[in-house]
């Protein structure tokens, strides 16, 4: 009776073993990390935190349009994960698979971008305030005191929770200000792609349109426009005929404002993952989230960085 008594002991012990090497199942859907030095550095920071040495059974995916984000999600809910963190291409259509996989029991995250739906849908949302991004950005170009802004404006993926905050404040200020013009519009893509940024620029120029201002979305759609102004000899930065702005503050953007050929980066932080895992590891524990807004989010706290005053420090605690 002893014999078998142990023997039931040791089976039981060897299943919590193989259950706890199997980790949490968590399915992440994330964008293309050819984007841009951002996504990058966001993706590794996924991969590196949510690992079977962290106690995680991780599946990744990459899926750059709303459409194959969604096709994703429900593999996730089919394949019975605990957890989907989620770094949404559009900001809509989600309610259905979210409700779905509240349902099924399955806790969603959002991470760097915003969904627009009911917070009780997802857990939390460890994302940046894209909206203030580009308020931050509209109020240093307002500082400046120009006598006239004319915009180049190089949007990224229309739709995305990125694109909408960076451009809102901008096209509501050239709404409401006369001495504000939208020279010209477009978009990298859903790629945020440099090479249409500069064809954006290209046309531009050719047609003659006279602008002062580039406000570009990131950091490489900015350095596509500004090989368009180099290739046709406009000088731009400190110094020059056209202000440089771009987002994400990779340290070779960073860079050119130290060194005067661009004029302003906005902070866009890609860093969530030890949040998430912290939160995770709450509620596996039994534990509640704490310190969560009115939308379930915590918010990254982000910064401009001006081509006068910033330093080599700077470039060193914040270029991606």
């Amino acid at each position: 009776m002893k014999k078998i008594a142990a023997l039931l002991l040791a089976l039981v012990l060897l299943c919590s073993v193989a259950a706890m090497a199997e980790g949490i199942k968590v399915g992440i859907i994330n964008l293309d990390p050819s984007e841009s030095g951002y996504r990058q550095a966001n993706v590794k920071n996924l991969t590196d935190t949510f690992t079977a040495e962290n106690g995680y059974d991780a599946t990744f995916v990459t899926a750059p349009t709303a459409d194959k984000q969604l096709d994703a999600a429900r593999g996730f809910i089919t394949d019975e994960v605990q957890y989907i963190l989620v770094s949404a291409a559009e900001t809509t259509g989600w309610d259905e698979v979210l409700a779905d996989a509240q349902e099924a029991g399955i806790k969603v995250f959002l991470f760097d971008r915003m969904i627009d739906c009911d917070p009780s849908l997802y857990t939390a949302a460890v994302v940046s305030d894209m909206r203030k991004e580009g308020e931050t950005a509209v109020a240093w170009l307002e500082s400046l005191e120009l006598d006239e802004y004319k915009v180049l404006h190089i949007q990224g993926q229309l739709g995305s929770a990125a694109q909408i905050g960076r451009s809102d404040p901008l096209t509501e200020k050239i709404a409401a200000d006369d001495k504000w013009t939208m020279v010209r519009e477009g978009t990298g893509g859903d790629s945020w792609d440099p090479n249409e940024a500069r064809k954006i620029a290209e046309a531009a120029i050719n047609a003659g349109e006279d602008f002062n201002i580039v406000y570009a979305e990131n950091d490489g759609m900015a350095d596509g426009v500004v090989a368009a102004l180099d290739a046709k000899g406009i000088t731009h930065g400190v110094d020059g005929d056209v202000i440089v702005m771009g987002f994400d503050c990779n340290k070779w953007a960073l860079e050119k404002l130290l060194a005067g050929e661009w004029n302003y980066d906005g902070q866009c932080s890609p860093f969530q993952a030890a949040v998430i895992d912290e939160m995770i590891k709450t509620l596996e524990a039994g534990g509640e989230i704490e310190g969560l807004n009115e939308l379930n989010q915590i918010i990254s706290d982000e910064k401009g960085f001006d081509a006068r005053t910033i330093t080599q420090e700077d470039i060193d605690t914040y270029g991606l």
